[in-house]
């Protein structure tokens, strides 16, 4: 099967979020337009990181908290106006100060997935600005989270690169 055609009764990773598709998330071409599609991520991550501790209260109380520094959306199936969709999400890797995890966006309607997004995040001292450990409570909640728990493996669109098979230009590579 297709990542295309990865269905949400098919997803074991547990769901951190759930929406609807506002009138003015729609674009010129009458579908959801991908700006929108990180924001739904984005309060994905949220819900993850609500569910093993990583809340306002936790971000207050440590001055600590968590940075993205990179993100990869594909975008699969169209969402339309109105249209229901949960997201859900697996954690891929951890180590003592970083995470990597895939989200799914599924239609609620459809069951189809729409997108998917990998980020890395690290977990950050707001004090100093600088890249610092879990503590142990939250390093625990992230071994022990069903996310941390799929047994599937890595989804088959982690580490995608973007590239033209065969490209037709440019003609000639430019120095740089």
């Amino acid at each position: 099967m297709t990542e295309r055609n990865f269905r949400l009764d098919a997803c074991l990773a547990p769901e951190v979020s759930a929406g609807v598709v506002r009138p003015e998330w729609i674009d010129v071409n009458g579908h959801m337009n991908v700006a929108w599609y990180l924001l739904a991520f984005d309060e994905g991550i949220d819900g993850l990181w609500n569910s093993f501790g990583l809340t306002d209260a936790y971000r207050d109380a440590t001055g600590s908290s968590t940075f993205a520094v990179e993100s990869h959306v594909r975008y699969l199936n169209e969402l339309m106006r109105d249209e229901p969709f949960v997201v859900h999400a697996q954690i891929i890797a951890y180590d003592d100060k970083r995470l990597h995890q895939y989200q799914y966006l599924f239609s609620s309607v459809t069951g189809k997935l729409s997108a998917t997004c990998e980020w890395l995040h690290l977990h950050v001292d707001l004090r100093s600005r600088r890249v610092a450990p879990w503590p142990q409570l939250l390093a625990d909640n992230i071994a022990a989270h069903p996310c941390s728990l799929v047994a599937s493996g890595p989804p088959a669109g982690t580490g995608r690169a973007m590239h033209i098979a065969a490209p037709t230009g440019p003609a000639e590579q430019r120095s740089r």
